[in-house]
């Protein structure tokens, strides 16, 4: 078994609906979700002019490849609505692999890990929660060592439901 992390965020829609479908939708198709973090809110990161995000992290344990999660978390997102306009736009559905088990694999479709983790405290909050002792493999830091060492300044709080 492996054990993929992945950041969802919506800020398009109903959020907090597009969120669970996006739960329920990995859980029949990629895997069994292990952890999953409180669900946070945050404005855009770098971008303006746009709704604040909810994000999650979970922790997904499945069979399949990371070329394999990555098709089906494409086909997920374009299932719930998800059009690919410009990058970093408003979305209501994104879901982003961050971590592969402790691989590294940097390819034309597919970084692992993410390369915006470790700047991004949207990510790292919720990552911190589940799992804050997990090991950065190409920095070699802990989840908490890099947020603690984030220069991010937005805003990221606990949605309350």
């Amino acid at each position: 078994m492996n054990l993929v992390y992945l950041q969802l965020g919506s800020n398009l829609g109903n959020r907090i609906q597009s969120l669970n479908l996006a739960i329920d939708m990995l859980t029949l198709e990629v895997g069994v979700i292990i952890k999953k973090s409180k669900i946070y809110e945050s404005s855009p990161w770098g971008v303006e002019g746009q709704g604040d995000f909810l994000n999650q992290v979970v922790l997904v344990e499945t069979i399949y490849s990371p070329q394999a999660v990555l098709e089906y978390i494409m086909n997920i997102e374009k299932e719930i609505g998800r059009i690919r306009i410009e990058k970093w736009g408003e979305r209501i559905i994104d879901i982003d692999i961050l971590f592969y088990n402790n691989e590294i694999i940097e390819s034309a479709l597919l970084c692992i890990p993410h390369k915006y983790i470790s700047k991004r405290k949207f990510v790292l909050i919720p990552f911190a929660e589940i799992q804050p002792e997990f090991i950065h493999p190409k920095y070699d830091k802990t989840i908490i060592q890099l947020l603690n060492e984030c220069s991010d300044d937005e805003k990221v709080l606990v949605y309350e439901l």
